[in-house]
């Protein structure tokens, strides 16, 4: 998430801008209180309120709240930094070009072109599913000079996981990226960039970096162009910042892929008149 967001805007308004994820649940809890009577409606509530429930109901409430705290990161950065979550590179004059979700059989290699055209490094977050079914281009991303990490083995949701669902997904998704590519992934970021309270616990236990990002360009969208992609992620360039954008379109719009692919030579030459330098984590 860009630093104009937590500067400029309220939190709900930048929340606004992660696609709504998790609205769903909302929505279908919506619909289902309107199919019911008002007689229900008004039962559920004096049960709500009544002494022997709101007790546990607000217990459970708070729970709820505790398990979900490390949600906003992306969109908070005081959160993000009271939970030790890093949104930046560890190199004062580079910037980290990432890629979530691939790898992708033709948009991992069209970003791939881009970057070696430059003579730039990135990191991609690969998906083990995706690994599974593409590993000897996992492997050519390792060979051709770039860094891996793991992205999760299935782009699950870590709010919709327990933590022994999460915690065999993480594993499996290290191993997979691990007996692919020949490279022990070392840093960690989570689908769609949301952490569990959970979920931050393990994959530290597990020893890795939880890493987040500075800026993105939201090129997962359908109605974006490669110049608005470019233009969103690489103003007001500082060294430390971590760029997200996506080589695959398996969890996003269709041909996503091909305007990320073709904003990329743009977002390297600001880098480069930034006086800056693209480099892998």
């Amino acid at each position: 998430m860009d630093e104009q967001c937590g500067a400029q805007r309220s939190p709900r308004g930048c929340a606004a801008r992660l696609e709504r994820l998790e609205r769903v649940s909302a929505v279908v809890a919506a619909s289902r209180a309107k199919g019911e009577p008002e007689a229900e409606r008004q039962r559920a509530v004096d049960h709500w309120h009544h002494p022997v429930m709101r007790k546990p109901l607000l217990i459970a409430s708070a729970l709820g709240a505790a398990w979900a705290s490390p949600a906003p990161a992306p969109i908070a950065p005081s959160i993000a930094r009271a939970l030790r979550i890093s949104r930046h590179n560890r190199d004062s004059g580079g910037v980290a070009v990432t890629f979530d979700d691939g790898p992708h059989p033709q948009g991992t290699p069209a970003v791939m072109d881009a970057l070696r055209n430059a003579g730039a490094r990135a990191t991609f977050f690969l998906v083990g599913e995706q690994v599974d079914r593409n590993r000897s281009l996992a492997a050519e991303i390792v060979a051709a000079g770039h860094s891996v990490a793991v992205h999760g083995y299935r782009h699950r949701n870590l709010l919709r996981l327990t933590p022994r669902q999460f915690a065999a997904d993480l594993e499996r998704g290290i191993v997979t990226i691990s007996d692919s590519t020949g490279v022990q992934p070392t840093v960690f970021r989570p689908p769609y960039g949301i952490f569990s309270a959970a979920g931050v616990r393990i994959v530290r236990r597990r020893g890795l970096r939880l890493l987040l990002w500075s800026r993105w360009g939201h090129d997962w969208r359908t109605r974006t162009t490669p110049g608005a992609i470019a233009s969103e992620v690489s103003s007001g360039l500082r060294g430390g910042d971590v760029l997200l954008l996506h080589d695959a379109d398996h969890y996003s719009a269709s041909g996503s892929w091909q305007r990320t692919a073709a904003a990329l030579p743009m977002i390297l030459e600001a880098i480069e008149a930034a006086g800056l330098r693209a480099i892998a984590i």
